[in-house]
Order: C-alpha cells, then sequence, then structure tokens
C-alpha cells in the first residue's frame, strides 16, 4: 500500500481526529459506535488514529453511528461541483441546430 500525499494525509488525519471528537462529546464508548457501525473496534481505533487503509464504507459507516447522516453522498454531487459545471458551460454549443430533413 502506498502512502497518500501529504495534503491528503492530512485531510485524514484531521477527518480521524474529527470522528474521535465527536464520539467523546457524544459520550458514546468505542465497542458501542463500533457495534451500531457493524465494524470491530480495532476497525474503529484504527479509523480514530488516521489509518488510511480503513474503508470507505466503514468510515461512512462511523459517521452515520454517530448520527451524522451520510454526507459523502453530497461531497461531488454536481451542484456542488462549480468547476465541472463552468467546464460544461465553456462546451456548450453557440446555436442549437434540429437535424436535416431527409427528402
Amino acid at each position: 500500500m502506498t502512502t497518500p500525499s501529504i495534503p491528503v494525509s492530512r485531510a485524514l488525519r484531521k477527518l480521524s481526529s474529527d470522528i474521535r471528537s465527536a464520539r467523546l462529546r457524544r459520550r458514546l464508548p468505542m465497542s458501542l459506535v463500533a457495534a451500531r457501525a457493524g465494524i470491530s473496534v480495532k476497525t474503529l481505533s484504527s479509523l480514530e488514529k488516521g489509518d488510511f487503509g480503513v474503508s470507505l464504507g466503514n468510515v461512512a459507516a462511523v459517521i452515520y453511528a454517530l448520527g451524522m447522516g451520510t454526507p459523502f453522498s453530497d461531497i461531488l454531487d454536481q451542484k456542488n461541483d462549480a468547476f465541472g459545471l463552468m467546464l460544461d458551460e465553456e462546451r456548450l454549443p453557440k446555436r442549437a441546430r434540429l437535424p436535416r430533413q431527409k427528402d
């Protein structure tokens, strides 16, 4: 397994720290959150330590188990992709034409 880039590593460390903080603010033991997420305590511990080998599905399950919903579903939603929308707009044709009728 390769090491992620520095920005990705920082983002994962922040996410793992935020997950741990959210669990502690709710005063939930690791065993309860892990059970709700359907994962082992060891996996939750790895996630909270910033292990980038934890699957995205497990991360999403823990966030959901903490009562935070499913935020991943909107990350790359088209309405939130300003750059992609700009690129699409640049590719729009100058004018629209009806197809030619065959005689």
